[in-house]
Parts: structure tokens; sequence; C-alpha cells
């Protein structure tokens, strides 16, 4: 890629898009294009194949996605698979009809199989059925990788899948009815820890810039313990936080500004053939690559890191009714390793930068 080449970031909003325009900035590029959901409406057919004519990007990148925790994905089943597949067929199908030089598409880890092996390979990929909770989201990433695959076979386009592991970092979403594990985590242990220290103020100033179910800073104890309660913050002899499932589950997690900084190497330095090269095998598939860095963490140990930088001094306790989820999702990172990339920030590190981006 040229400094000035135009490159057009899809989400560029969201925590993955946001992190990959700020690399993109920070490494002298110029021309980057990016459009406000109110300006262009990704599953809008006509409205994508209109923008890709008038503003021709040669370069791609496709982290816009309906996202969500396994609440918001079990709960929203027919919105995920059918927002997630229009916005990957209109962008994708446009970046073919206008030449689109390279593109980079943005998945997910859980399009590997519920019971996939640990570490998972990008090979164990439709190997055995999916967690059922997430279903729906992961079928339309695997139609989007194979789209992707499928595209670069008969058309001889250079469009690239990455599969990023969990995510977390600056712009991530704390709204505790639809966020990932590890930022609804870190808002809930700073909202016990404010209850803990009876300090109303800091409630009411994080209630005010993120209400929950409609009760902002201005509400009602009542009304506020109320709704701490249905998140699991408790009140009663002493501050206890519940949380969802065992604890058991491993999860893997990753700074978002370290995905975004493997995401431009990919765009920077590697094409589809250095992928293909390094398959052996007559038929071509599985071509798309692991984002992560190969370390787990229990959510029961995730939650008492988290706590112990927060500085909460009261009980964690978990609710075994509630669904864990998939036990394990370590991605192997071997493949993105080979192609001379790995990350830079670990968790502990990690959670102190997502704390302090919290408070600010």
């Amino acid at each position: 890629m040229q400094k000035d080449s135009k490159i057009y970031v899809a989400g560029h909003r969201g925590l993955v898009g946001s992190a990959i325009v700020k690399n993109l900035e920070a490494k002298g590029y110029t021309n980057i294009v990016s459009r406000e959901l109110e300006e262009l409406d990704l599953i809008n057919q006509s409205a994508v194949e209109l923008f890709f004519e008038s503003e021709k990007p040669e370069y791609v990148v496709l982290a816009a996605a309906k996202v969500g925790g396994i609440v918001a994905n079990n709960t929203y089943r027919g919105a995920f698979i059918y927002e997630n597949m229009q916005i990957q067929n209109n962008v994708i199908h446009q970046s073919y009809v206008h030449g689109v030089k390279k593109l980079l598409f943005l998945g997910s880890t859980c399009i590997y199989p519920k019971m996939a092996p640990q570490p998972m390979p990008e090979d164990c990929l439709l190997t055995d059925e999916l967690e059922y909770t997430n279903e729906p989201y992961a079928i339309a990433k695997i139609a989007g990788l194979k789209m992707c695959e499928s595209y670069n076979l008969q058309y001889g386009t250079n469009f690239i899948s990455v599969m990023p592991t969990n995510l977390y970092g600056p712009n991530d979403n704390f709204n505790l009815e639809t966020s990932h594990v590890l930022p609804a985590m870190v808002r809930k242990i700073h909202l016990s820890k404010c209850l803990e220290d009876n300090n109303w103020e800091a409630i009411r100033k994080d209630l005010s810039l993120r209400p929950i179910e409609g009760v902002n800073g201005g509400a009602s104890k009542e009304n506020i313990i109320n709704v701490f309660e249905k998140y699991g913050i408790l009140n009663k002899d002493g501050v206890t936080l519940q949380l969802w499932g065992t604890g058991k589950p491993m999860r893997e997690f990753l700074w978002s500004e370290d995905m975004a900084d493997a995401c431009v190497y990919l765009l920077e330095n590697r094409n589809f053939e250095d992928i293909v090269s390094s398959k052996n095998n007559k038929e071509i598939k599985n071509t798309h690559i692991n984002i992560g860095t190969g370390k787990e963490v229990s959510i029961n140990e995730l939650a008492d890191i988290i706590k112990s930088e927060i500085g909460f001094k009261g009980n964690l306790t978990f609710d075994i009714n509630k669904p864990d989820g998939t036990m394990r999702k370590l991605t192997d990172p071997s493949k993105l390793h080979s192609l001379g990339w790995k990350h830079n920030i670990e968790l502990k590190e990690g959670i102190k930068l997502m704390y302090k981006y919290y408070l600010n």
C-alpha cells in the first residue's frame, strides 16, 4: 500500500475498526475513508453499490458487524445471521466488482466447533457442530470467510480473512445488556467497588454516561439497586458480585490495538498467495488466519485479576444455573507467527490499560 492509497474501513467506530484506523494513521496513511451508519447502511445493497461506484476504494477493511455477548447472540439469533450476512455479501461482492486490490475480512473464533481440538488450528473449521448460543453469528462469519476464499479461487481476488480471538480495548462496548465478558466484568466490578465504598457520586456519574435499561444517574437509589441486582451486583451483608456460569470456561484475550497491528501488518506485507503457498493438498481451503496470543485464562481467574486491579474487596460468586458457553476457545496462532507477527500486550497489562480507559 502507498501512504496515499484510498483505504475504506467499514465499522470505523467499533472496537476493531477504530483500532485499525488509529494504527493506519499512526503509520502515515492519509486517505482513509469511512462512513457513519446514518450515511451508509451496509445492509442496503444498492447503497453499498453506489458508495463503491463513487469512492472507488483501493483497499477495504471489513470490520463492520452486528456483535454482542452470549445473551445478545442467543436472544437476537435472526438479526445476527441476517444483518451480518447482508453486510458481508454487499461489501465483499462490491469489492470484487470494483477491483479492490486487497480486502481484509474480520471474523471471530466462534466459527470453530464447540468441541474443537485445543488450541484450535484453522483446519478444524467445519469438522463438528457449533456452540448453540452463537451458532447464527458463527454461520454468518463462516459464510464470509468462505466467500472471500471462493472469490479468490474463482475470480483471482486478493481477499484475506482473519479470525481474532476475544478482543478488548479502547472503544469497547460496556453496555451490560450486550457487552462481551471482559468489558462487562470491568464495569460490574467497578460498580461493585463504588457500592462497597458507598461512592454514590461515582455510581451516578457512571449511569449518567451509560444508563442500564434506562436507569440513569438521576434515578432513585432503590431503582439503581434493583437494576444492579438484575446484573448480579448484590448489596446484602456486604457487596457480592454474582457472575454467569461456573467460572471454569477458559478464554483467550487479545488487546485490540495488538489485533489492529496484526491486521495492518497483513495488509502491508502479505497476500492470499502467501497463505496458499503453505498448503500442500489439492483442495485449497481454510485459508483464514487466527489472530490470538495462544494463551488462556479461566473466567474465575480473569475476575480475580480485574478485582485486584480495581481494588474490590467483596465476594465473587457464580450462578451455575446460567450457561457457560464453550468451555475452551484457545487459538493456534502458529500460521500468523509463520507470517511474521506476534502479540505484544499481555493480559494483566491490558486490563490495567482497559480500566484506565474506562475511568477516563
